[in-house]
């Protein structure tokens, strides 16, 4: 399944304290601490007036919390979309981000009991393309590693690291998508 050519605007959740110690969350609902908390406000101040119609979250806190900061901005509800959940890292949850996390992303390693990179792009790409069924323009507030693999399927390097709370407009193109930051 091929992401549907229609632009939306994602969303990274805010930092957490295992973000800031450079640890790998994965599944584990760790909660935005205060800095998070403050750049989800921030993030939905850039977010409004952009006639945002709905948002999609994952149902882990940290993302689902900076999207009802953002929904409560642009007085909109968050639904929750499971597909949306951050990749499993399985035994590397809760531990440092290591060289293993470039082979991860090429395909060349999955850690033991982790949700391989393919299936997370597959897993990405069919979440967006519910969201993007809704009403437009629609804010998708998720994860760093899926949005990598968002990434590799819009045609542009996976491996770059999404920022903390920082609106990105994704518009397709050809070859490749564009990605611009809110300001």
């Amino acid at each position: 399944m091929a992401l549907l050519p229609r632009a939306f605007w994602f969303l990274r959740h805010g930092e957490t304290d295992w973000n800031a110690q450079g640890l790998s969350q994965g599944n584990v609902d760790i909660p935005l601490n205060p800095t998070g908390i403050a750049q989800a406000h921030a993030a939905a101040a850039l977010l409004r007036n952009r006639g945002i119609a709905s948002i999609v979250a994952s149902p882990l806190s940290r993302a689902h919390d900076t999207a009802l900061i953002a929904a409560d901005a642009l007085e909109r509800v968050v639904e929750l979309d499971e597909g949306l959940r951050e990749v499993s890292f399985g035994q590397q949850e809760g531990q440092p981000m290591a060289e293993w996390f470039n082979d991860w992303v090429a395909g060349r390693f999955t850690p033991a009991e982790a949700e391989p990179f393919a299936a997370l792009r597959a897993r990405a790409v069919a979440a967006i393309n519910r969201a993007l069924a809704r009403p437009a323009p629609v804010l998708v507030v998720a994860h760093g590693a899926l949005f990598r693999a968002l990434r590799a399927e819009m045609g542009l390097e996976p491996n770059v690291r999404t920022a903390n709370a920082m609106p990105l407009f994704c518009e397709p193109g050809s070859p490749s998508w564009t990605l611009t930051p809110a300001n």
